[in-house]
């Protein structure tokens, strides 16, 4: 009898995310940060979860199309 060495499992791959989109951390804690500005007064979390994502999404897609453009200088 021949041992055949088997090949290894697949590694599972965590969800891939887009990355123009917030990470749960990063939208968490800016949700903490409005709860905060809101004077730690009762609200809604989700709404200011929706917030946080929402501003933070934003934000990374104006940051990346910054990236992108190109400065072209003419002499004169």
């Amino acid at each position: 009898m021949s041992k055949t060495k088997e090949a290894p499992a697949p590694k599972s791959k965590k969800a891939a995310t887009p990355k123009s989109r917030p990470t749960q951390d990063q939208i968490a804690a800016r949700a903490y940060e409005i709860y905060l500005e809101r004077g730690s007064t009762p609200g809604d979390p989700m709404q200011d979860w929706l917030q946080a994502e929402h501003e933070l999404t934003i934000q990374t897609k104006s940051k990346k199309s910054r990236t992108k453009s190109k400065v072209i200088t003419f002499a004169a």
